[in-house]
């Protein structure tokens, strides 16, 4: 957990945000774009 929030912070994205976005969506995501999660590709909604 604590390389993931590193990760973020290098890439720009709040980690807040992002975990929050993260745990909201990931159990309808499906599995072939999990990728599209990751900190450096994921698009936050405002």
């Amino acid at each position: 957990l604590y390389s993931l929030i590193g990760t973020c912070k290098l890439n720009g994205v709040d980690p807040e945000r992002y975990l929050h976005y993260v745990l909201d969506v990931i159990a309808d995501w499906p599995v072939n774009r999990v990728g599209a999660l990751l900190p450096w590709r994921v698009t936050l909604p405002a």
